[in-house]
């Protein structure tokens, strides 16, 4: 009888490993697979754009068409305002509202904003920008920059207003005692000791909302417009890089699907590093966490 029972109990014990290897086997290979089809995006774009990257192509506006040469400079400009705008408009409201989740997130009001946090962060970006015309391009009767930047805003609350929680929400709670215990209002301990401490975690949440709307393209149809002359002024239209590779993508001509590549490089190129800066600045919060 023991022996019979030893030997079911090996025969399970054979079974289980034999399971446990196919699913670290199949749990492998789907890495691989997802780790091979972001490699073969990178390096094709890479090898498609990289040739048509110079010193023209990143300060001359575009050429009409027939004429070789041209960039993408003003795009570039106006990516940098655009964003520069949005994140103006976005870290005070997502910063504010995740103090107030962090703070005082009990009952129905704050529930109701992290649902809605959470509804937000699903809605389609293209539904954005239809809400940004509705909101101030139909009204003024023009698209503008502003427009566009108050899209790109829309898109990077949800993510700020939950990880700003979040990371107010790891600082221990000693710290915040302490700082109550020196005598200190709450509103002073807050912003003088919790914000410092979770700095990194709110810098890093920053990257990754900056990330998520530097390649979006579906808002600016509806808001930005382009334009293929420099403009600064945040009231008129304006180029973007993402709206000129879109546009350059779809044209019969071999010069500008050329720089649409390479409009491509850059826009992978600007979100690979303000995703390893997200990282590191992770890296550095979760280090002064666990000191």
């Amino acid at each position: 009888l023991d022996m019979s029972l030893a030997t079911l109990q090996y025969r399970r014990l054979g079974r289980r490993r034999a399971f446990g290897s196919v699913g670290v086997a199949l749990a492998l290979f789907c890495a691989i697979l997802a780790a091979g089809a972001l490699l073969a995006i990178l390096g094709y774009v890479v090898v498609q754009g990289v040739s048509a990257i110079n010193w023209d192509f990143l300060t001359q506006l575009p050429h009409p068409v027939g004429v070789p040469g041209g960039g993408v400079g003003n795009g570039i400009l106006g990516t940098i305002i655009i964003i520069a705008i949005a994140t103006a408009m976005a870290v005070p409201v997502g910063l504010l509202t995740g103090i107030y989740l962090a703070l005082f997130g009990r009952g129905p009001i704050p529930e109701a904003l992290r649902f809605l946090s959470d509804v937000l962060s699903g809605v389609p970006s293209i539904a954005i920008g239809l809400f940004a015309y509705a909101v101030l391009v139909a009204p003024l009767k023009h698209f503008s920059a502003f427009s566009a930047s108050f899209a790109f805003m829309m898109l990077m609350l949800p993510l700020l207003v939950r990880t700003s929680e979040q990371a107010i929400r790891s600082v221990p709670q000693t710290v915040r005692e302490g700082a109550l215990a020196l005598g200190m209002s709450n509103f002073r301990a807050t912003v003088g000791i919790v914000l410092p401490t979770a700095r990194p975690a709110i810098v890093t949440a920053l990257l990754l909302a900056i990330a998520r709307v530097t390649g979006e393209t579906a808002p600016l149809l509806f808001t930005a417009f382009g334009t293929q002359y420099w403009e600064t002024n945040p009231n008129q239209p304006m180029a973007v890089l993402a709206l000129q590779v879109f546009n350059y993508a779809i044209s019969p001509y071999p010069n500008w699907q050329a720089q649409a590549w390479a409009g491509a490089f850059l826009l992978v190129l600007a979100v690979f590093v303000l995703s390893l800066g997200a990282r590191l600045m992770l890296r550095r919060a979760m280090r002064g966490l666990e000191s």
